[in-house]
């Protein structure tokens, strides 16, 4: 496949991230929270954790870990109205996936008949917003399990390894790692990779918006992806000492 050079944003290369910038403990009443900087996408994730469970999941013995999603008013550069009556269906979809992913490494049994939800709220969007919101959900999820269990509500910390997210796609022919809203609205190829810190996929989201795209750039894309989720992994780990921790 044709090595192609396009001129980005912040001088990166194809291969390579937006900065990206992780703070913990950004709002005094969550128990864990989150704000999470990738360019000029900033997303608050914050943390809370409930006695109960939803009605459908009594008698399960288990917990449950969910996420809400949205963006504010002035997140873009036109006012999004508030989705105060009738929720958008985008952002339905994009909560769900939190949701899916951030439960993708908990031991919902060892967490309990507790029910954890990380609230995603988009300050500020330039492309990838859904990918910021898990990446930065999966800190604050663990610094309010790790508030549970220092408060001797579970024995032990439930998680089971790390979650990130990013984006790849193709844009004027060229594959790129990680794209700001002037490449994602014009890409060709449009892709959102969920991984683990174990080397594994959680979703792969890819769509060919105005091209189709074969097994070489597939794997092209994803190798792309495999690199990112490791710089946001490693980041992840930089803050929470999650490797380190006995689990």
């Amino acid at each position: 496949m044709e090595a192609l050079e396009i001129q980005r944003a912040h001088n990166r290369a194809m291969d390579r991230m937006r900065p990206v910038t992780l703070t913990r403990d950004v709002m005094k009443h969550a128990l864990g929270s989150c704000m999470i900087e990738c360019g000029d996408t900033k997303v608050l994730c914050a943390a809370t954790i409930e006695e109960g469970v939803p009605a459908w999941r009594r008698n399960a013995h288990a917990g449950w870990v969910s996420a809400e999603y949205a963006m504010l008013p002035a997140s873009t550069n036109y006012r999004t109205r508030r989705e105060l009556g009738a929720r958008k269906g985008r952002s339905m979809e994009i909560e769900r996936l939190i949701g899916r992913s951030l439960r993708s490494v908990v031991n919902l049994k060892a967490l309990g008949e507790y029910t954890v939800t990380v609230d995603c709220d988009v300050l500020q969007a330039d492309g990838g917003t859904r990918t910021a919101s898990i990446t930065g959900a999966w800190v604050a999820l663990h610094d309010a399990l790790m508030q549970w269990v220092q408060a001797g509500k579970i024995p032990r910390l439930p998680l089971i390894g790390q979650v990130a997210a990013v984006s790849v796609g193709v844009v004027d022919g060229a594959s790129l790692l990680d794209l700001d809203y002037s490449e994602d609205s014009r890409a060709e190829v449009d892709m959102n990779v969920v991984g683990t810190n174990e080397g594994e996929f959680v979703e792969i989201q890819g769509t060919g918006e105005r091209i189709s795209f074969n097994r070489a750039r597939l794997n092209q894309l994803l190798d792309l992806a495999e690199g990112g989720l490791a710089h946001l992994l490693a980041l992840q780990n930089e803050i929470t000492a999650f490797c380190d921790e006995d689990k």
